[in-house]
């Protein structure tokens, strides 16, 4: 079994879609000025009315991987990321709307 057979499946696209975004969410953190702790962070985040804008910013890499899968042919992998993106969509519109 190759590689690519071996990773093309939508799990690999749903754990990828959910594991980028909070992994570019933590080096966006750990870069951030003052190095407050979390929950400060958090906080700020949430003072400054600008969770959602991060949260868009970190769910916009999805899009590199989108690709990626779709380019070496990985189309079940590709349907789990686009699954999570969207799931990440309603995320952040319901934290707008609802918040």
């Amino acid at each position: 079994m190759k590689f690519i057979e071996k990773y093309d499946k939508i799990l690999t696209g749903i754990a990828s879609g959910l594991l980028l975004p909070v992994l570019i969410g933590l080096i966006i953190y750990l870069f951030s000025p003052g190095h407050p702790s979390l929950s400060e962070y958090y906080a700020k985040l949430y003072a400054a009315n600008i969770v959602t804008h991060i949260v868009s910013l970190c769910v916009f890499t999805n899009l590199a991987l989108f690709l990626l899968f779709n380019r070496f042919d990985m189309l079940n992998a590709s349907r789990g990321v686009l699954a999570m993106t969207i799931v990440w969509a309603v995320l952040v519109f319901g934290i707008k709307f609802l918040g």
